[in-house]
């Protein structure tokens, strides 16, 4: 197995753990959470499938887009924690709440 391979198959798996996270969990924290996880997967296989040049090195574009979008990530994840505080403090519990039937 071929640590391109490697590397996509984990990214791949975070990215479904991550997935299964949002879905299940209506405490918003963990959907926070979980949306970091599947991020981080999604680095993870463009790191491993990042184009390799002829001396054998990862291209560092590839590596730039990713700690691009690290940085981003954390940008917001930081809004998304303060909105999750203003729900919190505002409806007095940290879980969206339920749509009204009509």
């Amino acid at each position: 197995m071929s640590s391109t391979f490697f590397f996509a198959l984990a990214g791949i798996g975070l990215f479904v753990l991550g997935l299964y996270g949002l879905i299940i969990y209506a405490h918003l924290l963990r959907k926070i959470l979980a949306i970091n996880i599947m991020g981080s997967g999604v680095f993870l296989v463009l790191a491993g499938l990042a184009h390799r040049l002829p001396d054998g090195t990862a291209d560092p574009i590839s590596h730039a887009m990713i700690i691009t979008g690290i940085v981003v990530a954390v940008a917001a994840t930081a809004l998304a924690l303060v909105l999750m505080l203003q729900v919190q403090h505002t409806t007095g519990q940290a879980v969206l709440p339920e749509k009204q039937k009509y």
